[in-house]
Order: structure tokens, then sequence, then C-alpha cells
């Protein structure tokens, strides 16, 4: 009897199994951008997809309608909705003849991306005003999704998985305990696309999903597709070195372990031999730098190790910072997710060296284009943040390499749709990322608020126009001006005079100018220019130029001359 039912026993084991695993390969997967909590972008057809058998059919019902569609051969199914008003919670069902998924508190509003490098990573909880706005986060018509940091040779489809219990690369709703979440992207979501979700809630009102990819260090190039650095002969380089990266993949990465494990030894060596006394130097160097600043006498000079550390191999795939890396990873797998407008803040990573800074001006552009050719909505709104002030404060009227970065974002702004906030009123001379996030955050909002809901406020500080010669003088003339052009007293205390502006001659020599607010134009003259030809304000990279409107915002940096860059950047 027993020997009649082991067989009975196999066969239904061998029947739960394969009915088990064809529902495995029939259900439906979706892309970590869809689930509970998402934030659905008002009045645009609302893209959704995901994976399934081929030819398999499904159903999605959304506001009492059904959706259909079919996988393709490739598993790979995507169906729109319906444009809605802004609203919510609701729910949806996705279903397939073996599948039944519910999405939950769903909301209907206004969805931004927020990318770049770390002055956009900078979490709220580091910010200065941070744990007063983390208090009072209680605001849960304001959802956010974090795309956990990653990068690939190949676009990505999806995003990596990340635990249950962790918050990163899953939609959730703006709590405090969310915000001071240590385990939450770097220190909280950033800090300026919070501040801006919440300007966005107090004027328009509607739910307001943010989504965060961003990756500190990086330059533009790991942020554009192949395709689009393909667009551009002059990014041949580019295209080169991922080709490489490519074809030697899997010899360096066989290789690799050996690598890490001959440097791990090198540190542990260096370490014993220099790090800790290096290490040591540093603290009481920095406690005599605290006790010189206290006293007013000269800082000590900074201590370094008797040797560099040693380097760390290379990553296989290039890492972060490799040409389409971060695009593949953590862009490619959000698109198409309907959004409303694209907020950026990066260019530190390529203003290091005066050729990457001038290259920028094709660079940025190129990158804008891509993401809207990505997206297929238009001339989506692009609205980004200009460099701060950084480094020792400027000694000479034109030096340094930043502020050629920050002229290949004043003149992005010919692309239609775009928007730009000045910030070199609100960095830190010794730090890159300057704490202030908040200004920077209501800045870009005023922006969206004109460019992109047609608000009729200022939202720009004064633009240079035009420049007319009178003898010794160059008279300026400016867009933007609001209701007038002012010397700033409040984050420049004591000014009483406009600082910033360099006049030079044919020479093409700088020197510092006095300038006068004549109405709604200025006038630069200086006496060791008789006959001047050209004008520069805030040319450096930490620039001393207090020029306002009356609203507040500071004047962009600009250069009246087309004179080609230096060979090398002029230092002081």
């Amino acid at each position: 009897m027993r020997r009649k039912l082991i067989p009975a026993v196999f066969v239904l084991s061998c029947l739960l199994f394969l009915i088990n695993m064809n529902v495995a390969i029939a259900a439906i997967r979706l892309p970590a951008i869809i689930g509970d909590n998402m934030v659905l972008q008002r009045n645009v057809k609302v893209p959704l997809w995901g994976w399934a058998d081929p030819g398999e059919k499904i159903q999605i019902t959304f506001q009492k309608k059904v959706f259909e569609c079919i996988a393709g051969n490739d598993g790979k199914w995507s169906v729109k909705l319906n444009a809605y008003r802004a609203g919510g919670p609701y729910q949806m069902v996705i279903q397939s003849s073996t599948t039944h998924l519910l999405i939950k508190n769903i909301l209907i509003g206004d969805v931004w991306i927020t990318s770049g490098q770390s002055n956009m990573e900078f979490g709220i909880q580091s910010e200065r005003h941070g744990a007063e706005a983390i208090a009072k986060a209680t605001d849960t018509l304001i959802h956010f999704f974090y795309v956990p940091m990653s990068f690939s040779l190949q676009p990505q489809e999806d995003i990596g998985k990340t635990s249950n219990d962790s918050p990163n690369g899953k939609w959730v709703v703006c709590s405090p305990r969310l915000l001071g979440d240590p385990k939450w992207a770097w220190h909280g979501f950033s800090a300026i696309g919070y501040y801006f979700a919440m300007q966005m809630r107090s004027h328009e009102g509607c739910p307001v999903g943010m989504i965060a990819t961003y990756k500190g260090g990086t330059p533009a190039q790991a942020w554009i597709s192949i395709a689009g650095l393909k667009q551009s002969p002059a990014f041949k380089k580019y295209i080169a070195t991922h080709d490489e990266l490519v074809d030697h993949y899997e010899s360096a990465n066989a290789d690799y372990p050996h690598q890490m494990a001959t440097y791990q030894d090198a540190l542990k060596q260096w370490t014993a031999e220099v790090g800790n006394d290096y290490e040591a130097a540093k603290k009481e160097w920095e406690i005599q730098v605290a006790q010189a600043k206290s006293s007013g006498q000269a800082l000590p000079p900074e201590p370094k190790p008797s040797r560099p550390a040693p380097k760390a191999p290379d990553q296989p795939a290039g890492g972060f910072g490799a040409p389409s890396n971060l695009f593949n990873a953590m862009v490619a797998p959000i698109i198409p997710y309907a959004v409303k407008g694209i907020l950026w803040y990066q260019g530190e990573g390529n203003g290091d060296k005066l050729a990457d800074a001038i290259e920028y001006r094709d660079l940025f552009p190129r990158l804008i284009n891509d993401w809207r050719a990505g997206w297929n909505q238009g001339t989506l709104p692009f609205i980004f943040v200009q460099l701060a002030n950084f480094r020792a404060h400027a000694k000479t009227p034109s030096e340094g390499n930043w502020p050629w970065v920050r002229e290949a974002q004043l003149k992005t702004l010919s692309l239609p749709e775009t928007g730009m906030i000045v910030i070199t009123d609100i960095g830190q001379a010794e730090t890159i990322h300057p704490l202030n996030k908040e200004d920077a955050g209501l800045r870009l909002a005023l922006v969206a608020r004109q460019l992109v809901y047609d608000e009729k406020i200022v939202a720009y500080g004064p633009m240079f126009k035009s420049m007319k010669i009178q003898g010794n003088k160059i008279r300026l003339t400016f867009n933007d001006v609001g209701s007038g052009l002012v010397i700033d007293s409040i984050r420049h205390s004591g000014s009483t005079e406009l600082k910033g502006f360099g006049i030079a001659g044919d020479d093409q020599t700088f020197v510092w100018a006095k300038a006068v607010i004549d109405g709604n134009t200025i006038i630069v003259y200086s006496d060791q220019v008789p006959d001047p030809v050209a004008v520069r304000y805030n040319w450096g990279d930490n620039p001393p130029g207090n020029l306002y409107n009356t609203e507040g915002l500071p004047a962009s940096p600009f250069r009246t001359d087309n004179w080609a860059p230096p060979l090398t950047a002029q230092k002081p």
C-alpha cells in the first residue's frame, strides 16, 4: 500500500511545483517607482509599466475605469491612464490571470525630480535649520522617493532592491520620524528638495512628490546617456572611455579582488607607519587653528602626511564618475514616470580644471536635452542652481575656474523652459557644502512659480543686458531689476558701496572698479583704466559682489567681453 502512495505523492508534489513556478513566472512585476504612496503627475496622461509573461493580459483599474494591455515578447507591458486633477488618496488594482496587486495611498499632484551632486544630496538633518524643519515636517501630502546610489555600464530597467525596513527605494510619506531617520539617504532627504516641496505645497496647494536621484562628487557626463553623448563629436572621449570599460570589464572584474587585497594591505601598512601620526597631527592642528582664530593670530600651516596614502583600485565598471554610469543606474529606471519638472544642482564636479569648466557650456545643455528626450514630455521644465561662492575670497576681479562654470550655466538659460537661481551670497569659503540650503530651496520655488505656474512675481535677481561706453566709464543695463537696484546690507553687513566689479581696457587686464547705481543702470569706472572696453562682475570662485534688486535677489555673475579664456585659470 505504501509503495502505491509514494508515486502519487511524488506526482502531486511535481504538479504543485510546476504550478508555483508558473505563477512566479507569470506574476506581474512593477518597477520600484510604482507602488504604495506614489504621487502621480496631475493633468497629464499617466504612464505605467512593468513586466509579466510574454502575451499576458494586464488590467489596471483606477478611478472606476479599466485599462488593458498585453505584455510584449520581452515581457514588458505599458499603458497610459487618463489625465487627472489633483487629489487622493486613491487605490489602484493591477492584475493578470495569476496576480492581483493592490496599490494604496496614491496621491495625484505635482512630481519633481531633484538631482545633481552633493549639494543637492546634502540632507535636511545637517542643514542649519534642519532640526526645526524636521520637527515641523507633518504634511502628509508630501511624499518622497529616494533612488539608492548605484552605477552601471548598461541602462537598467529598475533600481536595486532594498530591505523592507529601509525607506530607500520606495515611496514614503513625510513625517518628523522619516526626515530624522539616520538610515535614509545622506543625513536625510535633500534639504533643498524638502524646502522646495514645502513652498510648492504652500503656494500650489496640491500634493507634491519628490524623487531624489543624486550622488556627490560626480561630473555631468556621468548623468548623460551614451546616446546623448553620441549626439556631439566633442564628447567622443567619453564614448571611448565607456567602450574601453565595457571591453575590459570581465578581465578587470576578475582581477579586482586581488587588487583590493593588495590595496588593503598597503593601507594597513601606511596607517601604522604614517596615518596614525598624521591624524594625531591634524587634531592638534585643528585645536591650534581654533586658538589662533580666537586670539587673532596667524593660522598655523596644515600638517601633511610624510607620504601619500595608497590609492584604491579603480572599479571594474568605472565607478560613479564614469560616462553614463549614473544615468544608466539612477535615471533610466525611473523613465518615463511622469513629472512636473527637474531641479538640478551640479557643476562642482566639472570645475576643478579650466578645460572642464569651459566644456560645461556644451555638456550641460546636452544633459538637459538628453533628459527631455528620455522623458518625452516636450520641453520639460529644468531649473538649476548656479554655483555658490567657495574657496578664498577673490583678490582680483578676474580669477578662478568656477566663473566659467557659472557662465556656462547662465548661457544655458537660452534653452526654452529653463530657469536658474544665483547663490553666490550663501556659500562658505571654508566648505564646498554650505549649511544654508533653505534659501536655495526658496529661490528655486520662486523660479518654478514664475516659469512653470505662470505667477506674476519677481523670481530673478538682476541679469546683465547691455553696456555702453561713455568716455572713461561704462554704463550697464539689466533685466529683472524688480523694484530697483540696491546694495545689499543684509548678507554683506556694512556695505555702502557696490563691490565685485572689475574693468579692463584693450590689454584685457581687469582691475577693481568703482560702481554706482544710476536709476536702473550702473556706471563703472576706474582711474587706472582711462579707455575701458569691458566689465566683469563677481568673476571669481568666491567673489564679493553685493548687487541685488529690491526684492532681495542677487545679480548673476557676468562679463561684457567675449575674450577667450586664459590657458590656465587666473589666480591671485
